[in-house]
């Protein structure tokens, strides 16, 4: 094989993965998704929600702090199904439909207390349903938690991080109180 015959082979072959890559990749592109979009009310109160989760204390920042709202908005947005998404967008609106009945004003306005009344109410319901998509505040919840744990704040500050690992000690002494390792 000369050197044209070799570079025509090599254009046929990189030309054939450019074309043929889109159907290949066809699968890494979303469904279709319900088009709901988060407003930034709703950015806001998916905050205030994970602050009441995870609230800032002395020693490391709350949910707020780390962002929680953008990152639900993301993996809302990019990995949920249509069907997901739908509990989750009328979750939202539930949320401030019950403060409003509850305590005559939005969650966002509520007391810290109240807020945290409210929290406790929605997750014991959320703990009785059963079957299906699970109820939204145990979507809410649960994408508190991954987020804040996999954030800077949550990894460096709330658990106990060690930048450059050393070797491995399988058995290492546990002390009443002291965060996990991250």
């Amino acid at each position: 094989m000369d050197r044209r015959e070799a570079l025509t082979a090599t254009a046929w072959l990189f030309g054939s993965a450019i074309v043929g890559g889109a159907g290949f990749l066809s699968a890494c592109n979303p469904t279709s998704r319900t088009g709901a979009t988060f407003r930034e009310e709703d950015l806001s109160l998916l905050d205030e929600v994970g602050e009441t989760i995870l609230p800032a204390t002395a020693s490391s920042p709350g949910a707020k702090a780390a962002g929680i709202a953008a990152f639900m908005h993301i993996i809302v947005r990019d990995c949920y199904s249509d069907d997901e998404q739908s509990v989750f967008f009328s979750g939202i609106g539930d949320i401030d439909l019950r403060a409003k009945k509850q305590y005559g004003k939005t969650f966002r306005m509520l007391s810290p207390e109240e807020k945290h009344r409210m929290v406790v109410q929605l997750d014991v319901e959320a703990k009785q349903k059963q079957e299906g998509i699970p109820h939204y505040f145990t979507l809410m919840k649960q994408l508190t938690i991954w987020g804040y744990f996999s954030s800077e704040p949550g990894c460096t500050r709330a658990l106990r991080y060690v930048p450059v690992p050393g070797r491995y000690k399988g058995c290492v002494p546990y002390t009443k109180g002291e965060g996990a390792w991250s």
